[in-house]
């Protein structure tokens, strides 16, 4: 099966999304914070990133997904910076420091088509929400030359749809956040307004566009959606309200990784209770919960 953007580029489409979404950077509003900056200018807004993409780093990658990594690893590019504040942040360094270098359009190239020379499945974009119009740039070039293995949108959840329709016939795996089903909360740990709303609206957004993930004979991801709902302590993610929107509102056959991995890093020993890890029971609890709303393609982790 052919990446998606393989026919856009062929008819010219994928350069015109591309350049589309670059004019908007003048005057930003890729993501729901709608800052409204000049960023062709050198003007900066909560994503602090300017005209230049910030990557942190280029890697085939073996702690995703499992229908991700396969035999031979996800090619994950790291980009620096974010349009969430999460104050646990265990990439902190990155989204919140900025660490990285600047780079072309012909440099992330560059690294899109050596990922796929050294045989990874897929390019695994990490945090790309305010980078959108950086990553078509560098996609219509690879595009040209050669590049063909399927994309992840790799985000937060805290997307705009109106970003996500320039990605439509693009994006072939989108695997978004699911974290937060209190809005409240979603202010005092990641400082996202109205996150539930955006969350929701960008997932059904997603989904439209490309359906209950699907998998080669192999058991590699090849199109979908896959959803991360990360377990926090004492319910804080709400995690029945999500699965039960997931379930109902997205599709029972949606692919979701219910993750045990949080850790009270960065500033959590600030914010009592997400200064301690989830407990065992709170983690099958919430497990438990996914099941009990209808779903059943857990990736337990």
């Amino acid at each position: 099966m052919a990446a998606r953007y393989e026919k856009l580029a062929r008819r010219g489409e994928l350069r015109r999304r591309a350049e589309q979404a670059k004019q908007l950077l003048a005057n930003c509003k890729l993501c729901p914070h709608e800052c409204g900056v000049n960023r062709l200018a050198g003007e900066l807004g909560r994503c602090r990133t300017g005209a230049q993409a910030i990557v942190s780093s280029v890697q085939p990658h073996y702690g995703e997904e499992r229908p991700l990594v396969g035999r031979r690893g996800s090619g994950t590019i790291f980009f620096a910076n974010c349009n969430l504040a999460c104050i646990f942040c265990q990439n902190y360094d990155i989204s919140h420091e900025g660490r990285g270098v600047p780079c072309s359009a012909r440099e992330i190239a560059d690294m899109m088509l050596d990922l796929q020379a050294v045989g990874c499945h897929n390019i695994n974009f990490v945090t790309p929400t305010h980078v959108v119009p950086q990553i078509l740039e560098a996609l219509a070039l690879a595009a040209d030359e050669g590049l063909s293995v399927p994309l992840v949108y790799n985000s937060g959840g805290y997307d705009s749809v109106e970003t996500l329709k320039l990605l439509d016939g693009i994006i072939d795996i989108y695997m978004p956040d699911a974290k937060y089903a209190d809005a409240e909360i979603a202010v005092r740990l990641s400082s996202a307004p109205n996150y539930p709303e955006v969350m929701k609206a960008a997932l059904k957004e997603m989904h439209r566009q490309v359906g209950d993930l699907r998998m080669d004979e192999n058991g590699i991801a090849i199109q979908g959606l896959l959803v991360r709902h990360l377990v926090l302590p004492e319910n804080l993610a709400g995690t029945a309200e999500i699965m039960r929107f997931l379930a109902e509102e997205i599709s029972p056959d949606t692919y979701v990784n219910v993750m045990a991995q949080y850790r009270p890093l960065y500033r959590a020993s600030e914010y009592p209770p997400v200064n301690r890890y989830p407990t065992r029971e709170e983690y099958e609890e919430a497990v438990r919960l996914a099941l009990e709303a209808g779903l059943h393609r857990l990736d337990e982790r």
